[in-house]
Formats: C-alpha cells, sequence, structure tokens
C-alpha cells in the first residue's frame, strides 16, 4: 500500500540513491528533480503530501525555493541539507520549512519526520473540520478556547493560549523563536525569547504531567518550540 507522494528536490547522486531505495522500500511514490525550477514545477504539476528538499541546489537557493512555494502552497516542506549551523536551519524555518534534517542522518530518522509530517497534513484537516485538538490527555476547543487535561478544564490567559494555539496550528512543526514572538507579541519583540521562556514554562506547568521531562511541549535549543503529536 502506498504511503504518500513526496517529492525530493535533491542534485547529489548518492543521496539521491539513498532516498530512492529508502522511500520506495516503505511504500512511498516518490517523484525526484535536481533542480530548484524542476521541483517547483513538480510540485505544481503533483500536489506532494511532502516535500524533502536540498538547499544547495545548482540554479537556485534552497531558501528561494521555499519562498516561491509559500507564495501558493501549504505542502509540508523537510529541509535536508549539509548546513549544520543553528542560523542556518532558523533561516529555513523562518522562510517556511516545516523541518529541517542535518546530512547525514539515518534511515530511520527521515522516515519518522516525514511520517510526522503527515500526521501534521491530517491534523490539519480534522481541525479545519471538527475545531477540536486531541493529543495525548490534552484537548482543546478551538471554537470556545476551552482547553482540558484528562477531560478537566485547564484556566490559560490570553497569551498562554494564543501561545498553545500556534503551536497546536503547526501541530508536528518546529515554530522558531521569532515566529512565536511576532505572532504573539508583535514585530517589536521578535528578539524578546525571555518572554517565550517564561511562558512556555507557565504553560508547561499547567498542562505537562511532568513539566521538567515534556509529552508534547517540545523545546528545539536555540531555534524553537515543537507541539509533538505522538511518539
Amino acid at each position: 500500500m502506498e504511503n504518500g507522494l513526496i517529492l525530493l528536490i535533491e542534485d547529489e547522486t548518492q543521496m539521491l540513491r539513498f532516498l530512492r531505495i529508502t522511500l520506495k522500500g516503505h511504500g512511498y511514490k516518490l517523484v525526484e528533480a535536481v533542480t530548484g525550477r524542476e521541483g517547483l514545477m513538480q510540485a505544481a504539476m503533483r500536489n506532494p503530501d511532502v516535500i524533502l528538499l536540498d538547499l544547495g541546489l545548482p540554479d537556485l537557493d534552497g531558501l528561494e525555493v521555499i519562498k516561491q512555494l509559500r507564495d501558493w502552497s501549504d505542502v509540508s516542506i523537510i529541509v535536508i541539507s549539509a548546513r549544520e549551523q543553528e542560523e542556518d536551519k532558523i533561516r529555513a524555518l523562518d522562510t517556511g520549512a516545516d523541518d529541517y534534517l542535518t546530512k547525514p542522518f539515518s534511515a530511520g530518522e527521515l522516515l519518522a519526520r516525514i511520517r510526522v509530517a503527515l500526521r501534521h497534513k491530517m491534523y490539519a484537516s480534522q481541525g479545519q473540520k471538527e475545531h477540536t485538538f486531541t493529543v495525548y490527555n490534552l484537548k482543546v476547543d478551538l471554537s470556545t478556547r476551552q482547553v482540558f487535561i484528562n477531560d478537566v478544564e485547564i484556566h490559560l490567559t490570553p497569551i498562554e493560549y494564543n501561545l498553545l494555539a500556534i503551536l497546536i496550528k503547526n501541530a508536528g512543526k518546529v515554530v522558531t523563536h521569532s515566529q512565536l514572538l511576532k505572532e504573539v507579541w508583535g514585530v517589536n519583540y521578535k528578539d524578546q525569547t525571555q518572554y517565550l521562556r517564561v511562558y512556555m514554562a507557565q504553560l508547561r506547568r499547567k498542562l505537562e504531567s511532568d513539566p521538567a521531562r515534556p509529552k508534547f511541549l517540545i523545546n528545539e535549543p536555540a531555534i524553537g518550540y515543537r507541539l509533538k503529536l505522538s511518539e
């Protein structure tokens, strides 16, 4: 049974071979492109479920590919790149990528990230229909702004709820510090990461059974936060 359609935008021969074997061996349909322009064309023609994108392409920088995709598509984009600096990861995520894997990576890690991306798509579709989000023992009624843990209602401040709602909207994806700050507090606060530390700590105390070992409000060090969908 096919698991979904993956668009791979990558020009490195050995990496292409590795990914082709891995993805097809696990039931994914695969479309390949070796340039950014070809990748954009295939994305428009084939409507993939997930895009795997290398940043070092021969014609366009991967960041430009992300920008152009985000002009018209909300498809999940997982960057696969040898660029390993935090600044590169943050730039890609702020531009519109959903996740980032640094080469070299294992087949198991890649497949896990793809499964998360596909679950995010499923949750987003369900949320549009049901207006209720559920993960672990957390349930959020997005229409009434009510939050429950083990069916007990939890009071959140407006800022706490807005942070949680943004993470739910992007469930399974990394949301950078600057993205969260701009959406909750405004552009003038995009560098005030201490605000996030304080409010995320409060959210964990209210929602996590063990705030020191959170199950779903996950910190991505120096980058941002992710609402984890499941194990």
